[in-house]
């Protein structure tokens, strides 16, 4: 038994459910959960582990939880709370680790709410260390808490890391899938639909991040996210297509050894990495072959047809306020693809057309942060005269 209390935001998430699968099996506490919507599994989730704060994003469903719940949350002492000071009360509830699982923009103002609580986070919300990593990080060296990566190659690069002591980084080689795309020209993806966007080779994620990952902007956010993570120079990151997933990302030391991660895709062993630190113990993850894989592949990307990658490469170049214009116009062009509104090319094509006209100096604060995202997603809606 590991005796560990954590909150979970994005709870109803795949990473979510799958947190709570960890925290089932080694008997960790649940101080508080939360989700933007579902309803239903969020209250299965509160009669199971008792939460002490629940909170719905969407305030309009609150009172759908109370009657989901008929009086347990009364029973038990539970609080239901909603919106953004809902999710950021639920951030600073008493516990060891927050997991913050959300999806997009959101992510970041919970975050830093949990941080100035002092409490260590357990990250899988990239979009917060893409448009306010400087703020984050500046919140955990002022209280001094600890920030775990989550995401299966940040994971991977900090596994790596671990007993390095004073050896020199020589480079980051950063992995990717390439997508259900992988090698297809702009002309064929011409007319590509949702349902093909949404078909992942080897991952099963949300919506987003799954179109994410179809136009490499996934990539992206997780380039400028090392950055912020490992502080390391833009040039010090390799970008490789790795069609396999299984290496997660690798680290390259100052006398050319090359240390990997391995695994099969499964994000169970990310997230409890990043739960038991620095303690390893068993995981329902699949076992890893290599004689099962065969052989391995890596390829470079292809940043011309792919441009959201090119874009947030770009975008971190500029040091100013262009990575949450990069990722403002993502969230608002994707949102719009799945909407049937827009074509998949576009998503790239909008992403850049943001990045070049429209420029803001570095924000220093969450409230600057949000007035850039909310510029970027106008743009991009006025672009497509919606």
């Amino acid at each position: 038994m590991i005796s560990k209390t954590i909150s979970v935001l994005g709870s109803t998430g795949s990473i979510g459910t799958q947190t709570l699968d960890v925290a089932r099996k080694y008997n960790m506490k649940i101080a508080a959960i939360a989700a933007r919507s579902n309803v239903e599994l969020l209250a299965q989730q509160v009669v199971e582990f008792k939460p002490k704060i629940v909170c719905v994003y969407d305030k309009q469903k609150a009172g759908q939880l109370r009657t989901q719940l008929k009086g347990f949350d009364v029973r038990y002492n539970i609080e239901i709370v909603s919106g953004m000071d809902g999710l950021c009360k639920t951030a600073q509830a008493p516990c060891d680790c927050v997991v913050n699982a959300v999806v997009g923009m959101v992510g970041l103002k919970p975050t830093l709410m949990a941080i100035e609580a002092k409490r260590n986070v357990a990250l899988a919300n990239k979009e917060t260390l893409v448009t306010g990593g400087h703020l984050v990080n500046a919140a955990l060296r002022k209280n001094g808490v600890k920030l775990y990566p989550v995401d299966s190659e940040h994971s991977a690069i900090f596994q790596c890391l671990q007993g390095r002591a004073n050896n020199k980084i020589k480079k980051i080689i950063l992995t990717a899938s390439g997508g259900p795309f992988f090698g297809k020209t702009a002309e064929q993806l011409k007319d590509v639909t949702v349902e093909q966007a949404l078909s992942h080779p080897n991952w099963s994620m949300g919506n987003k991040i799954t179109i994410d990952s179809a136009t490499l902007m996934n990539k992206g956010l997780e380039f400028i996210e090392a950055i912020q993570l490992f502080d390391v120079a833009p040039e010090q990151i390799e970008i490789v297509v790795h069609r396999e997933s299984i290496i997660h990302s690798a680290v390259e030391y100052a006398d050319g050894a090359v240390i990997a991660q391995l695994g099969s895709p499964d994000m169970k062993i990310p997230i409890q990495y990043a739960l038991t630190y620095p303690e390893r113990v068993p995981c329902d993850s699949k076992p890893l072959s290599l004689t099962d894989c065969g052989k391995l592949t890596f390829y470079k990307p292809d940043i011309e047809t792919f441009r959201c990658l090119k874009a947030c490469i770009e975008a971190y170049k500029r040091k100013n306020g262009a990575t949450t214009v990069v990722n403002g116009a993502n969230e608002q062009a994707v949102a719009l693809f799945l909407q049937g509104k827009i074509k998949f090319l576009e998503i790239g094509e909008l992403v850049w057309s943001a990045l070049e006209n429209l420029e803001f100096p570095l924000p220093h604060t969450v409230e600057e942060v949000y007035e850039i995202d909310k510029k970027a997603r106008e743009y991009v809606l006025k672009k497509c005269q919606l």
